[in-house]
């Protein structure tokens, strides 16, 4: 009778602990992506409010994403801004970003005042101010812009990077990391500006990838034991 194949056996098992680690791993990641989900969820389902209180519910773990804040941006109807190139609802063009120190708060926020159409060429003006604008606003994170993006050129952006978006309306002081999206209109004589909010994107594929890796752990070892009988019955014919 031919030897135990131990080889094959270390492998074997080596290979099925590595299946099931990222099975479990996938299921870890699931809990915690619907965990994000219904946080986001639930923060978007809060109503506006002043953005101390907001501030102050971050600060106690209650995190700022999607969170709906009112403040007030004096000169924001007509403060300096920057485009970002998007498209939105499939047609492209720009979003107006401006920089917002709110009443009250010693930083600086970046304001995307909503979305211009790229067959529009009017923009809002451009001048120094101190009228107040109650906007209402969502707070959202800002990934870091990817590697490839193309750099900045003649004030048009085409990554979020809000150092360089900020740099370059020459903001001084505190920068808050993430974007306030303007969910009110900040320029209401000039219809061309949309103000939104970008849909929430999350991807939660983790039970399907979580159903790949143990169903092929399951096929190792199908495999294991299939071959392990046919030697069986070779060393016995």
């Amino acid at each position: 009778m031919k030897r135990f194949p131990w080889i094959l056996t270390v492998a074997t098992a080596a290979a099925l602990v590595l299946l099931i680690g990222l099975g479990v791993w996938q299921v870890e990641r699931l809990r915690w992506k619907e965990g994000l989900i219904a946080a986001a969820e639930a923060a978007a389902a809060k109503p506006p409010a002043p953005l101390a209180d907001v501030l102050a519910d971050a600060g106690r773990g209650g995190g700022l994403e999607f969170r709906k804040v009112l403040m007030v941006c004096r000169g924001l109807a007509t403060a300096p801004y920057v485009e970002l190139q998007t498209i939105h609802d499939g047609t492209p063009g720009v979003r107006l970003v401006s920089a917002c120190r709110p009443e009250g708060e010693a930083f600086t926020v970046l304001v995307d005042r909503g979305f211009v159409a790229d067959t529009i060429s009017a923009r809002p003006p451009v001048m120094e101010t101190t009228l107040p604008l109650v906007l209402v606003g969502e707070f959202r994170s800002v990934p870091p812009p990817g590697a490839l993006s193309p750099a900045p050129r003649d004030g048009r952006f085409y990554a979020r990077d809000t150092a360089a978006m900020a740099e370059a309306l020459h903001v001084a002081g505190p920068l808050r990391p993430e974007a306030v999206y303007a969910l009110t209109a900040t320029n209401p004589e000039f219809g061309a500006l949309t103000p939104s909010a970008p849909p929430a994107a999350f991807s939660n594929n983790h039970f399907g990838y979580a159903l790949t890796w143990f169903g092929l752990a399951i096929a190792l070892v199908g495999f294991y034991v299939a071959l392990l009988r046919r030697r069986s019955k070779k060393d016995l014919s």
